[in-house]
């Protein structure tokens, strides 16, 4: 599966992203606002490899970003949507641009394809995003793709041995789509 935007592609992942998965997942600087990271790759591919061979409805969809305009298609992120609450319709959204790539919209493109897949694809009723409150461009981002900041979680995170607030952010379905004039497709 690939969905296609104007200068990024995101592809569903395969076994051949692996590699690519591991060392991004293993990235502590890529990462540096989250609670943990995973240092073992064996068991971040053994958990990518169970989703590309999960059978049956899908309750996660990861995607490679690569540059449209880019022969090699080289992966420069990771864009992801997974079921949040199942019963209410609400899906999460994560991803990750190569600090060589960002800053250049790709990870807003990225973000947006993901919640155009979620409302048309996953018939989301609700897409959510949540952020250490320190991670101003992730905050950032998702404001700019239309996401609304519904909560602050007080000392939700312990982040470097301090307890830190996290931003939850969402969007509707209706408010993805609005009318033509006011609706973020």
């Amino acid at each position: 599966m690939k969905i296609f935007g104007e200068n990024v592609i995101l592809s569903k992942i395969t076994i051949h992203d692996l590699d690519f998965i591991c060392g991004i997942e293993c990235d502590r600087d890529l990462w540096h606002f989250e609670e943990s990271v995973e240092s073992d790759q064996q068991v971040v591919r053994s958990k990518y490899m169970a989703r590309i061979n999960e059978g049956g409805e899908a309750t996660a969809y990861d995607f490679i970003v690569r540059l449209a305009d880019d022969e090699m298609r080289a992966p420069i992120g990771l864009a992801q949507v997974w079921s949040y609450i199942g019963f209410r319709k609400s899906w999460e959204l994560g991803f990750a641009i190569l600090p060589e790539q960002s800053g250049q919209g790709y990870g807003s493109e990225a973000a947006k394809l993901l919640l155009k897949f979620a409302f048309e694809q996953l018939s989301a009723h609700k897409v959510v995003g949540m952020c250490n409150s320190l991670n101003n461009r992730s905050a950032a981002l998702m404001e700019h793709i239309g996401m609304t900041k519904e909560a602050v979680f007080k000392e939700e995170l312990c982040w470097n041995g301090n307890w830190t607030d996290q931003f939850y952010y969402s969007i509707l379905e209706k408010e993805f789509f609005g009318d033509e004039e006011d609706g973020i497709r």
